[in-house]
């Protein structure tokens, strides 16, 4: 049952991928390779915050392995790989998390007690900070592998060879 549960995680982490590939107007020979993408960088995540690993660290190395894969899914579809980097990754936004900030945000900015305050101020600070790092590890997860690959690439070894 389980492995029932994952399999519908990766599909509508894949179809998330898909829909956000198709809004940024991807060529179509790069979606199925995004939808893989974006389920296997989820549920990567997914399974280890379920090992009790920080949400932090498990996007960051869902991240990585998006990064990594989208080198040679951008050979295969002649795309640079941020085209299906980037749409990957956008369904492990942290949502839920941004969403508790900005109401605890609201709510210290109305009347309340001074007991209330703290324990609102902890929460928004908490969520405010997972945010940051849960981006930070997305910008990073992605942007250093498609960096440490840059000058290792088929194609750049290709072109050195003929000048």
């Amino acid at each position: 049952m389980e492995y029932l549960i994952l399999l519908e995680k990766c599909i509508w982490l894949g179809m998330a991928a898909i829909g956000f590939a198709v809004l940024f107007n991807v060529p179509s020979r790069a979606l199925g390779y995004i939808g893989i993408l974006g389920a296997l960088g989820g549920i990567v995540k997914v399974l280890m915050t379920q090992q009790d690993v920080s949400v932090i660290l498990g996007t960051l190395f869902g991240a990585i392995l998006i990064g990594f894969l989208g080198i040679p899914f951008a050979h295969k579809t002649n795309c640079p790989p941020p085209v299906l980097a980037i749409p990957a990754v956008i369904p492990m936004i942290p949502g839920k998390f941004a969403y508790k900030m900005m109401i605890g945000l609201i709510n210290l900015s109305g009347d309340i007690d001074q007991a209330t305050y703290t324990h609102v101020m902890s929460e928004t600070l908490n969520n405010g900070l997972k945010v940051m790092f849960i981006l930070m590890s997305i910008a990073g997860g992605v942007g250093i592998p498609l960096l440490i690959a840059r000058r290792d690439t088929a194609k750049g070894m290709h072109i050195k060879r003929r000048f």
